[in-house]
């Protein structure tokens, strides 16, 4: 066995065997409570430590996978020399970028080295830490080789390894001077291809550069946000949504909601909201649901008589549904971002995200009665089906009531249901409806989610080291300020917000969008009298639109990829569910009881 096929074998099982302790931990916990108070000793602090090794060896994985959340915009380019270029020059800049995050990493090691700070089961923190500059250096080996196919490609961009060394030889007087142009260098890189946590990672070693502060303060701010009690959930509910889309999730889920709607007009349309809905609520705006049930309810949709335009329409537009919904992840990540309340969230964004459906299935049933008007059969309601799919997606639709259970009555933390969440997503999959093999390929689903949370995790981390900045700088506050001189009132605020949100979630992955704009938004909101949980609602919302709005929205690549259909010929069709869903957008940002209404009903507000 060959040292690359050593490395890769010992990254997945890192990785699995990470996620299973992850998920673990917090059950013996929320189990034991009941049992007389049983703990595991120190169980925080592994915790955190195994949420850092998920983290750093997730992104190892993705940078091998290719799966690091890129900017839209890199897909213009196309194929041939262009695109050539451009990914060498990108992904030379990812491998500069993370060779100097090592280095910095590598300066936050010694320094609690010598500090000596022990964690609570005795493992020296600096020891746990060490996975940070021994990730980042392989990261940036494989920017690398991955650069170019060609051998003179792949030797200049493993010259771009020695970036810490080059930095080092800069006086410090002359650091300002080259801040912008390679600030410029660093953006014009995550356009052309390099992954956002490059940018955002490569501009906070750059404006710490300048400062003359130390660049391990960018390492500092990764450590720190590890230690966050919300964290851990993000990776428990990424393995637990992607369980069920390897699984037969997908099928079982079609069946029920075809027998419950489809003898209704549209109902097949309205099926295909409700189960896509449900869909992006394990597995968040991932994408996720446009490639595990487009190809699924597609074909139904054209075999019932659904134009093709509309039945395309109603699937790239049905993908991002159920954002808002418990316990999608792009929730919990804004909760971690902007500092509020998960719980609280998800109940605000429960009648705002069935509106959204609702207004899908509404157009829906409109084209269906057109159908029906020109002669179509529909088939009858037969209640034998409905119980037989109901008993056969029992689980699956169990799931999120799971969770919403645990946490709303108090028995477990967030971080708990969603361990809870994970561990029955591989239960029901492995041993009861047996779609997945748990040794054979349970592992290999865990990996292709360990990728994804890697990503996303990688991001988080980094960018908290370019929001501290920010932060030292006094930006927000001057943002503030301008904002406040030039916007004077709160409903022009919540328009302006509403475009800048519409057209930067669809340049932006969710994920990115949530951690580089919500620091910015927040205390905005704030500053205008906005309840700051309606005004994460009104951001999850935006960004769920976001993904449909021409020319780069993530749903329209990946319907286009998916079912070979043109961008061009694709915008017409999605144009009518933008319109709906703008309108549905307004009228939650507008009518702040859709979002606090419920919350004051049940005391929280």
């Amino acid at each position: 066995m060959n040292a690359g096929a050593v490395l890769r074998r010992s990254e997945q099982g890192l990785l699995v065997a990470a996620l299973a302790v992850a998920t673990v931990l917090p059950l013996l916990d929320a189990f034991g409570r009941p049992l007389g108070g049983f703990h595991v000793p120190g169980a925080g602090s592994i915790l955190q430590l195994v949420t850092l090794w998920t983290a750093f060896v997730g992104g190892l994985l993705a940078t091998r996978e290719g799966t690091h959340l890129t900017l839209s915009t890199a897909e213009l380019l196309g194929s041939g020399r262009a695109r050539r270029l451009a990914r060498l020059f990108a992904f030379s800049v990812a491998a500069a970028v993370c060779a100097v995050l090592a280095w910095a990493s590598v300066g936050l090691v010694r320094a609690d080295r010598e500090q000596g700070k022990v964690l609570s089961f005795g493992l020296p923190e600096w020891a746990a830490e060490t996975i940070m500059p021994a990730a980042l250096l392989l990261m940036a080996v494989r920017f690398a080789w991955k650069a170019s196919d060609g051998t003179r490609g792949r030797v200049a961009a493993l010259v771009t390894l020695a970036s810490p060394f080059l930095l080092s030889l800069v006086p410090e007087a002359a650091a300002p001077k080259l801040v912008l142009p390679l600030a410029a260098v660093i953006l014009l890189a995550a356009l052309l291809g390099a992954p956002v946590f490059v940018a955002m990672g490569g501009l906070a070693l750059l404006l710490f550069w300048k400062d003359a502060v130390p660049v391990a303060a960018v390492s500092a701010e990764v450590y720190r946000l590890i230690a966050s009690p919300t964290l851990p959930a993000i990776p428990l509910l990424t393995a637990a949504g992607y369980i069920l889309a390897e699984g037969g999730a997908s099928t079982r889920l079609v069946r029920f909601f075809r027998a419950l709607f489809g003898w209704m007009p549209g109902g097949l349309a309205v099926m295909v909201a409700a189960v896509c809905a449900l869909f992006t609520t394990f597995t968040g705006g991932s994408g996720v649901t446009i490639i595990a049930l487009g190809g699924l309810v597609y074909p139904i949709l054209r075999d019932d008589g659904y134009p093709e335009g509309f039945s395309l329409g109603l699937v790239t537009a049905s993908g991002s549904l159920g954002l808002l919904f418990a316990p999608s992840l792009p929730v919990i990540l804004y909760s971690v971002v902007a500092s509020v309340p998960a719980d609280s969230l998800f109940i605000a964004g429960l009648v705002p995200g069935l509106l959204l459906v609702v207004l899908t299935a509404a157009w829906g049933i409109r084209q269906g009665l057109r159908l029906d008007a020109a002669g179509r059969q529909r088939p009858r309601f037969q209640l034998r089906e409905l119980a037989a799919s109901f008993w056969q997606a029992k689980w699956e639709l169990a799931l999120p009531v799971l969770v919403i259970v645990l946490f709303a009555t108090g028995f477990a933390s967030m971080v708990e249901a969603s361990a809870a969440a994970c561990a029955y997503a591989a239960v029901v999959e492995c041993f009861i409806t047996r779609d997945i093999h748990p040794f054979r390929q349970l592992p290999g689903v865990l990996v292709k989610a360990g990728a994804l949370m890697g990503a996303v995790l990688i991001l988080l981390s980094v960018a908290m080291g370019l929001t501290s900045w920010l932060v030292d700088a006094q930006i927000p506050t001057a943002l503030l300020e301008w904002v406040k001189t030039h916007v004077s009132s709160p409903l022009v605020f919540l328009l302006v917000l509403n475009v800048i949100l519409l057209v930067l979630g669809s340049v932006l992955e969710i994920y990115s969008a949530i951690v580089i704009l919500a620091p910015l938004v927040a205390p905005m909101g704030a500053a205008f009298g906005i309840d700051p949980i309606h005004l994460g609602v009104i951001f999850l919302a935006n960004l769920e639109l976001g993904f449909l709005f021409p020319p780069v929205g993530l749903n329209l690549f990946l319907s286009s990829s998916r079912f070979g259909i043109p961008l061009p010929k694709l915008y017409r069709h999605v144009v009518p569910f933008l319109l709906i869903l703008g309108a549905g957008v307004l009228l939650i940002t507008y009518v702040p009881a859709m979002s606090t209404g419920i919350l004051s009903l049940l005391g929280r507000r």
